[in-house]
């Protein structure tokens, strides 16, 4: 298997399980406690109370294959697969779950500490789909469309579309779910960005050597990353020294700081926290 083979398969390993963390939140928090924050599944909530023959499951497959099909129809053939994957599998997983495991009503007596669930595992699940350049579909296929035909702040839309259904919540399951929901929608928000930063967080190094030949090979060769040299001169010894810059993760990052103590104690290092890193070996340029 090629390197961009391994890459691709890990790619599509990381979307399935961000969609199973969503779907683990939206089924066994989320439906239960009727939290509807915006969304298909909040559409599906809101729905399953009017027509109570038809499960919030059924109901998610039905509006998700709706809209795939309108993507389809306006996108052609440039319609993401990744996101007909991630939105068929929600939409399967949830309804493999109404029968492996019904639920009859909430798992906890505590609302808040299940909304915290109902929020927080399906902000983790979005990020890592996000920073993969994927979806799971629903609403943001609606975007999608409004971006490519309408001049329209597709920020603004989707939050204003969010809140119309979550407040929808108030007048079908009364004032206390309603802002429960409220509640819910102001912390996916938050959280979420929060969260896509730390995965998207890298470490940043400038480091300052007079002995930068074992500290290059370290990077390139045990960690596999990329390092730039510069000439620099100490501004009050006008010694000659060399600066490495190099980016890695946080994981390489204790690695790499443990190796240089050892190896160049008088180095000088500056490291710091990136979530925007785009070239070779991190994210590419579109």
């Amino acid at each position: 298997m090629s390197k961009e083979q391994k890459v691709t398969l890990k790619e599509w390993l990381y979307i399935t399980i961000g969609i199973l963390i969503m779907t683990l939140g939206i089924y066994f928090f989320k439906f239960p406690n009727h939290f509807s924050t915006g969304g298909v599944t909040g559409i599906a909530i809101v729905l399953g109370h009017y027509i109570p023959s038809i499960t919030p499951g059924t109901l998610v497959t039905i509006i998700n294959i709706g809209l795939l099909i309108l993507g389809f129809a306006v996108f052609g053939k440039s319609f993401g697969i990744r996101t007909v994957y991630a939105s068929l599998l929600m939409s399967g997983t949830l309804q493999l779950l109404e029968v492996i495991y019904p639920m009859s009503g909430p798992m906890t007596s505590q609302p808040l500490v299940e909304l915290f669930f109902a929020v927080g595992l399906p902000a983790v699940g979005s990020a890592i789909l996000f920073n993969l350049d994927a979806s799971s579909g629903g609403t943001d296929i609606i975007a999608m469309i409004l971006k490519k035909h309408t001049a329209l702040n597709i920020g603004v839309a989707l939050l204003c579309s969010d809140i119309i259904i979550t407040v929808s919540a108030c007048f079908a399951f009364g004032m206390e779910t309603g802002l429960f929901s409220i509640l819910g929608l102001i912390i996916k928000s938050l959280f979420m960005d929060q969260v896509m930063d730390n995965l998207k967080t890298k470490k940043c190094f400038q480091i300052i050597t007079s002995n930068p030949e074992p500290i290059e090979q370290f990077i390139t060769a045990d960690l596999h990353r990329g390092a730039t040299r510069l000439h620099g001169e100490g501004s009050y010894t006008h010694e000659g020294k060399t600066v490495l810059l190099a980016v890695v993760s946080r994981h390489e990052a204790v690695q790499l700081r443990n190796y240089i103590h050892k190896q160049d104690p008088a180095a000088f290092m500056i490291i710091t926290s990136s979530t925007e890193i785009i070239g070779k070996g991190f994210r590419g340029v579109n």
